[in-house]
């Protein structure tokens, strides 16, 4: 049985007060993206999208136009994040969108990006400076934020892994309370019905995971996008300290890497990337992957997907990072260099493993 595809799929692409308050008003993802430059030769800057162009998600049309590409893809799932500040909420129209308008018929899940916003994430050229914290209110503000998602978790369009809701939660070392958030959560799924959470986390280190398991995570999704075992690393660090180039990364450094040190274990799923640049945000603060290719990322999903079949402990999911982090440079999305050239090689890696 072929694991469920997942795409993280981010709903910054509309104006939002805190934006508008922040960066100016209209402010979004777009405006780091259209403004990109290329930072040294033979850089890939700036990317513009081609089939969508650049969207405002307040548009149905766009989002189910987006469902259309996805299901061409061969993704299985939605992951929105999702952004809750001890009951503010950010970004949150276009997924209330989706719920209350049953548009478009595609699967979605959540994760929480629990984490503290900075002000250089999305602008390079200001001092850093906490722009909102990310803290939790106990069992009472669990409650509440579990009767928000409410809705959503009722959905038929919602992801369910052997009948309970898939739920991500990005920084969990970083939540204390975590345990008892999810057992509240846990605990409130029953009460209304609901046969409880496949709650997930992600981490960047092996050493991680069974503490993770041990939190109670049934699926701690791997990722490998900053291990870095190039040649020129000492290189890369020094011309990025001194802000003369961006860290970069090639591609296949990053898929050897992964496919050599993925293995099979419980639980654990691959998190991969079709490709990564940061410098939209950060310019040479940045860190970027080279030489990513549809060909190379169909291929790096072809051969993953060969070395799970030996697993013994076969994962459930795979999740592609991303459907649309445009300022990261990592999406599936058509561009107008490569078209849908991402789109069909996915396809048809996972068209070669059913």
């Amino acid at each position: 049985m072929k694991p469920l595809f997942l795409a993280y799929y981010l709903p910054q692409y509309h104006p939002f007060p805190e934006n508008d308050e922040w960066w100016g008003k209209g402010f979004t993802e777009w405006t780091n993206v259209a403004k990109a430059r290329r930072l040294f030769p033979g850089h890939y800057q700036p990317h513009i999208p081609a089939d969508l162009g650049f969207y405002d998600l307040r548009v149905p049309e766009v989002r189910k136009a987006q469902a259309e590409l996805a299901r061409e893809a061969g993704v299985d799932c939605f992951c929105y994040w999702h952004y809750w500040f001890n009951g503010h909420k950010m970004m949150e129209r276009p997924f209330e969108e989706v719920v209350n308008s049953d548009e478009p018929d595609f699967p979605f899940c959540l994760s929480w990006a629990n984490h503290s916003w900075y002000a250089k994430t999305w602008n390079k050229d200001i001092p850093d400076k906490l722009l909102i914290e990310q803290t939790y209110g106990g069992v009472k503000e669990y409650t509440e934020h579990f009767n928000y998602l409410l809705p959503a978790f009722k959905d038929k369009r919602y992801q369910r892994k052997d009948g309970k809701l898939v739920f991500g939660i990005y920084d969990p070392f970083g939540f204390k309370d975590v345990k008892t958030f999810m057992d509240t959560w846990n605990q409130l799924a029953k009460e209304n019905g609901l046969e409880g959470f496949h709650f997930f986390a992600h981490t960047f280190k092996d050493n991680k995971v069974e503490e993770l398991q041990g939190i109670g995570f049934s699926t701690v999704f791997m990722d490998y996008t900053f291990v870095r075992k190039s040649v020129g690393r000492w290189l890369g660090w020094l011309l990025l300290k001194l802000h003369l180039a961006p860290q970069i990364m090639p591609y296949m450094d990053y898929v050897r890497t992964y496919l050599s040190c993925y293995s099979d274990r419980q639980g654990i799923s691959p998190q991969v990337l079709c490709s990564w640049d940061h410098t939209p945000r950060s310019g040479m603060r940045g860190y970027l992957f080279s030489g990513s290719t549809p060909e190379r990322f169909g291929n790096f999903v072809d051969s993953l997907l060969s070395k799970i079949e030996s697993f013994k402990n076969k994962p459930s999911f795979v999740m592609i990072k991303s459907w649309n982090e445009w300022g990261e440079g990592n999406y599936l999305e058509p561009d107008l260099k490569y078209g849908k050239g991402f789109i069909k090689a996915l396809r048809a890696a996972i068209d070669n493993h059913k």
